[in-house]
């Protein structure tokens, strides 16, 4: 079927019928689909028509769609996409502009503009520079290259152009996210090779004085130390300050993921808990989590740039850029690149620094509103006070008689709520994390009577 130009018409008329039909429903759709199943349809020798294909869709795709964009999708830490980054990353996809480098387009210059607009709004000095990801593990991926050819310049080797032999490292860290672990192995670190530094007690941030004793005691040539700014489950913060100061002394590499918790600068500034976040080498933050705009959107800092050029430049007569230019391709993992700041720049000027920090309030709100319910209910265990977005709590067995897995498994398959586990302090548990733009008193209220109507 041969799609002409005269059908945009037709495909922007649909385009606004299934954001109606799909938007309309996030209210009383179930939050996790119960309908997980292929598409039964055939590949087709000739192609659909434009009407056929779109009516497969209506009736066979959305209605099985969960409602991740909605006020009840708790779990991970999913942001839903806010109306004017959803009109922005319809233009993304409008333009279709390549940010492999710049000389033929604005998007370029877009994507340096909101790189610094996000540093101002997280309070970060402007030796920060970097580039938008595909989400927090390439940012990660891209500290933990960042970081190995830092260690090899400590040791008179080019990592990227000779390999790691020879190269002594070690890392140290707490609770690393997992992704960060996984990055360690696409570096070719290993995703054993990270040192387990001890946490305080009933925490998940780093004892400082722990790492403090495993730098001083290391003899590898070179040191990377890897701290967390709101931990996966627990929403611990590390001491940045503290372990900033310790990675000078050792002549450390120390990255900061601050996936989502770099926003709680927003709340509380720049001596809350992200104190010290501005010393370190290199920070991923994601902006798919809590600025709500579309998936496929995280950053790499870093105040390195020469290094991260160095882990990503490769020659070849038809990438040459001229001079003068930026080169993303020389900065990231792609050469081909969507325009994925483009959903960030609007948002940072549609709603301003006042916006953000109000979602991000209201979203700290909602998930205390949530743990003080579950702390005087005598059905649930409020495991840890709320102090951020993330809520940690478990059945009462002796009320409920049943265990957090089938618990949270049968508020999912209540479709009011979507929430995932955790495992806190050795024991399994259910993890709520509230995130999205959208969360409304009345999500909150829904929620706590399914909570209330488990027996």
């Amino acid at each position: 079927m041969h799609y002409s130009s005269h059908t945009n018409q037709s495909i922007l008329k649909a385009l606004a019928e299934q954001f109606q039909a799909f938007h309309k429903t996030l209210g009383t759709r179930s939050v996790a689909s119960a309908n997980t199943n292929p598409v039964e349809v055939e590949f087709p020798e000739k192609g659909m028509t434009f009407d056929q294909l779109n009516r497969l869709i209506s009736e066979q795709v959305r209605p099985h769609l969960s409602a991740s964009n909605g006020g009840r999708y708790w779990g991970f830490v999913t942001g839903g996409a806010n109306p004017i980054a959803t009109y922005a990353d319809w233009l993304v996809t409008t333009f279709n502009q390549n940010v492999s480098k710049g000389g033929d387009s604005i998007a370029s210059e877009i994507e340096q503009q909101a790189l610094h607009w996000l540093c101002e709004l997280f309070i970060l000095p402007k030796t920060f520079n970097g580039i938008f990801t595909t989400g927090a593990t390439a940012a990660n991926v891209l500290a933990a290259f960042t970081a190995r050819q830092y260690a090899g310049h400590q040791q008179n080797i080019d990592v990227t152009q000779s390999g790691m032999t020879g190269l002594d490292v070690a890392i140290f860290s707490a609770t690393p996210h997992a992704s960060m672990v996984k990055s360690l192995g696409f570096a070719g670190f290993g995703q054993n090779s990270w040192q387990k530094i001890a946490c305080n007690p009933q925490d998940e941030s780093m004892d400082v004085s722990a790492l403090d004793n495993a730098l001083t005691h290391c003899k590898c040539a070179s040191k990377v130390v890897i701290a967390s700014a709101a931990t996966v489950t627990g929403t611990d913060f590390d001491d940045i300050a503290a372990i900033a100061a310790l990675c000078k002394k050792h002549q450390a590499w120390l990255h900061v993921d601050a996936a989502f918790g770099i926003f709680e600068r927003l709340v509380n500034g720049e001596s809350g808990k992200t104190r010290g976040i501005e010393l370190a080498d290199s920070i991923t933050l994601d902006c798919h989590k809590w600025l709500n705009v579309p998936y496929d959107c995280g950053v790499f800092l870093t105040q390195h740039m020469d290094l991260l050029k160095q882990c990503c430049d490769v020659s070849a007569p038809y990438l040459v850029t001229p001079e003068n230019t930026l080169s993303y391709m020389s900065m990231g993992i792609e050469n081909s690149r969507r325009f994925r700041a483009f959903p960030v720049w609007a948002t940072l000027l549609a709603y301003g620094k006042h916006g953000i920090a109000n979602n991000i309030n209201s979203n700290i709100r909602h998930a205390k509103q949530l743990a003080q319910w579950l702390h005087h209910s005598d059905k649930y265990q409020l495991l840890k006070p709320c102090e951020l977005n993330v809520v940690l709590f478990k059945p009462n067995s002796e009320v409920v008689g049943i265990s957090s897995g089938e618990c949270m498994a049968n508020l999912n398959a209540s479709g009011q709520v979507l929430l995932t586990p955790g495992v806190w302090q050795g024991e399994p548990i259910i993890r709520a994390a509230l995130s999205n733009w959208a969360t409304t008193d009345e999500d909150v209220t829904q929620v706590i009577s399914a909570l209330d109507a488990i027996t």
